[in-house]
């Protein structure tokens, strides 16, 4: 079976280019910071407070490019910690998520639904599915072994596209839970 690195996706937002101009100025457009593992995705220069009813998360960062829809992924542990409801979903599936508030340097936005804990994941391309033996959409298991606390972590969606680069990723809860560190491999055990 084949190894695949594990990264750890911290907290960040998706944001739309009307949010984004609400947030940082008519006209704005994201600065990138560093290129991401996902082929076109990369962290941005702007960040972001993301305010719950019961705190703030200050300078959370931007992912981009921009999105359809706006969508801020945070742990269940940062979910509890604001006040808000984070139902672990797949990335853009927001449709009666949680609730928050934006707030950038021009402005702010109230998003109705969009707050999720991102449901752990493995990005593959129909060759590396191939190779592996799963099909978009199947739901895995994956051992990582990391020193002292080596885990298997259940319900991991497979996700196959040409356009995807082979990494599995993780919030920081689970990241913390298994002592993940920059080079942690994963293999799948279905």
């Amino acid at each position: 079976m084949k190894n695949f690195i594990v990264e750890t996706s911290a907290r960040h937002v998706h944001v739309t280019q009307q949010d984004l101009e609400t947030l940082f100025g008519k006209g704005y457009e994201l600065n990138v910071k560093k290129m991401l593992s996902q082929p076109g995705q990369y962290a941005c220069e702007e960040r972001v407070d993301v305010v719950g009813p019961k705190k703030t998360l200050t300078g959370v960062s931007i992912l981009g490019p921009v999105r359809n829809a706006t969508q801020v992924e945070i742990s269940l542990t940062d979910a509890r910690s604001i006040g808000v409801a984070a139902p672990i979903r797949e990335s853009g599936d927001i449709e009666g998520s949680g609730a928050c508030k934006l707030v950038g340097p021009a402005g702010e936005v109230e998003i109705s639904q969009g707050v999720i804990a991102a449901k752990r994941h493995i990005h593959m391309t129909p060759a590396d599915a191939a190779e592996c033996g799963v099909q978009d959409k199947d739901v895995v298991s994956v051992r990582v072994d990391t020193n002292g606390r080596s885990l298997v972590f259940g319900d991991v969606v497979v996700r196959v596209s040409e356009k995807f680069a082979l990494a599995m990723h993780i919030d920081t809860d689970e990241s913390n839970a298994a002592a993940c560190g920059r080079d942690t491999m994963g293999e799948i055990v279905k």
